[in-house]
């Protein structure tokens, strides 16, 4: 790593060169080298691949994809909880230049119509339900009318069980169709690039809607392989991955920093839960496991903890929020995770941008994010002058390199705004560096709230109220939490003669927007506190919350 002198700038190193292959090229190359090695296991599935076995069922199914009249830069969604389907997909389409939209499994009718219309999903492969889920309901509540471009719906079966589906496909009998030798499949992938895309997720904007963040080969192929290297994983690392697959935590920093090692990828259950966790761990002897502090902290906490032999572990990924110092000094000692590392970044950089190494000292692994990985530059800059500021000074961080996206799908304007001339991706963050270049992210510059890892625009969340036709005006922020670092309070002014409660706002929320975007706390209100210009000054309004609420922040370092 190179830093300037004082200077709040420093670039990556470059001594292991950039994977300039596409995925389906490297993964090819993989197999050929361990074709018997594990490569996944899907415990909640009772499934295990090798790696030729993954391999030669990912091709089957970008047969069938193929068969279905999909053609290269065609888009095609997965709204699933984690699974070996889900992993199938993410190669199959990369085999033949599909672009897989991730579809976050929360989703509810309105944010799943935008996200499919934004980008022209011509098929879409989900779960049939989850809990109080009901995937195939929700589509057949939108129906062809809200959803034009949509032309194929396959559901995930398990080996042919439950009902059929009129008008559905089942995955098992779409996958049955496809001939994983078919010529069409090395024909197109000849044709393909590293920089073509590869994955749209999407990332909430303070306009309200999603945007959707486009991936390349060349993005998330070499993010994972650098990431796995800051872990130093090998052949021998089966890596337990309990984050989303939707999310670039469990696609990237989990499936590819495996696949780019030579890892075994192993899912403890289709959504997160602890003792699944734990129960995998000791039966898997798995050497890495990833999480969010809250996800770490309910493992620690449960209280069959004791019980599991966790000593196979060495290594993983914290990352989504701050750790506080006392969670992380628990897992080193007693998960024995004495390796872990901590990992910052965003979906528009493919993910990660900054991260510690095994043998970073524990006090600043709490209290930075790390350093820049490699091939990468990072910067602190004057939000006001656009200025690389000195060591130590609080600015915004930008960062440059492979890994930023192509850009938001279809949408320039936003593009331009994230993206500046000279490449450098805005991530609105603001941050310090210290002169060994480790960064430490110290807040926003706009209010984006993070709760249990999940970023959440208030914006997004003021839109949506507002369609309440007893809200006059509503203005939403973050409110410090112990369990999820942040939750979401709603200050409301109603309408004039207008009566409306909370459960009445929690009732309009409920089924339309994911669980997590639901505030905790609404408050009615007769005026929001202002600046003498107009502008809302929403720090008083989180202020006045804690105090009311009695809450305090975490210290995390």
């Amino acid at each position: 790593m190179l830093i300037e002198s004082g200077v709040a700038h420093a670039r990556g190193a470059t001594g292991t060169p950039l994977i300039e292959q596409t995925l389906p090229a490297f993964l090819a190359a993989m197999v050929q080298r361990q074709p018997g090695h594990p490569a996944l296991v899907s415990r909640h599935q009772d499934r295990r691949y090798s790696y030729a076995q993954l391999q030669q069922a990912a091709r089957q199914l970008a047969s069938a994809l193929l068969g279905l009249g999909l053609q290269k830069g065609d888009r095609i969604g997965i709204w699933s909880h984690n699974n070996a389907e889900w992993v199938l997909m993410q190669i199959a389409t990369a085999q033949v230049g599909l672009v897989l939209v991730n579809i976050n499994p929360a989703y509810r009718t309105a944010e799943l119509e935008y996200a499919l219309n934004k980008v022209g999903c011509q098929a879409l492969v989900t779960m049939a339900r989850f809990k109080t889920s009901d995937y195939l309901g929700m589509l057949r509540e939108l129906g062809p009318a809200k959803l034009p471009q949509l032309r194929h719906t396959v559901w995930i079966d398990e080996a042919g069980r439950g009902e059929e589906q009129p008008g559905m496909l089942r995955f098992s009998e779409l996958l049955a169709r496809g001939n994983p030798d078919d010529p069409r499949l090395d024909a197109i992938a000849a044709t393909l690039a590293p920089t073509d895309a590869i994955n749209i997720q999407f990332t909430s904007g303070t306009t309200g809607f999603p945007k959707g963040a486009t991936l390349t080969h060349r993005n998330i192929l070499n993010n994972g392989f650098f990431i796995g290297e800051a872990m130093k994983l090998t052949p021998a690392d089966r890596l337990c991955i309990p984050v989303p697959l939707y999310h670039c935590f469990g696609m990237v920093l989990g499936n590819l920093a495996c696949l780019t090692h030579g890892s075994t990828i192993v899912y403890p259950n289709d959504a997160f839960d602890p003792l699944a966790v734990l129960e995998t761990v000791q039966a898997e002897r798995c050497t890495g496991l990833h999480g969010v502090p809250t996800m770490f902290i309910a493992e620690l906490d449960h209280p069959r903890f004791r019980e599991f032999d966790l000593s196979s572990l060495r290594t993983g990924i914290m990352a989504g929020s701050p750790c506080p110092i006392e969670v992380m000094k628990r897992v080193v000692s007693e998960m024995h995770m004495g390796e872990v590392t901590i990992a910052y970044g965003m979906t528009e950089t493919s993910p990660v941008s900054c991260q510690s190494s095994t043998d970073t000292p524990l006090d600043r692994r709490v209290s930075t994010v790390g350093q820049v990985q490699p091939h990468l530059e990072v910067k602190i800059v004057d939000p006001a002058t656009g200025e690389t500021l000195a060591t130590g000074e609080r600015g915004e961080l930008c960062t440059r390199g492979y890994s930023v996206m192509l850009g938001y799908w279809e949408d320039a304007e936003k593009t331009g705004e994230a993206i500046d001339g000279e490449g450098w991706m805005h991530t609105g963050d603001l941050a310090t560096m210290d002169d060994e270049g480790y960064v430490n992210i110290v807040g926003r510059i706009k209010d984006m709230v993070i709760r249990g890892g999940e970023n959440i625009y208030p914006r997004e969340i003021e839109e949506f109220l507002y369609r309440m036709p007893q809200v006059q005006d509503v203005q939403v922020v973050g409110v410090p939490d112990r369990k999820y670092g942040e939750e979401l309070c709603a200050w409301i002014i109603r309408k004039p003669g207008q009566a409306l409660g909370e459960e009445d706002v929690r009732a309009f929320c409920s089924g339309q927007i994911a669980h997590y975007k639901i505030p905790r706390y609404i408050h009615f209100v007769d005026a929001f506190p202002m600046t003498v210009t107009g502008k809302i000054q929403k720090f008083r309004i989180r202020d006045a919350m804690k105090s009311e609420l009695g809450l305090q922040e975490d210290r995390t370092a």
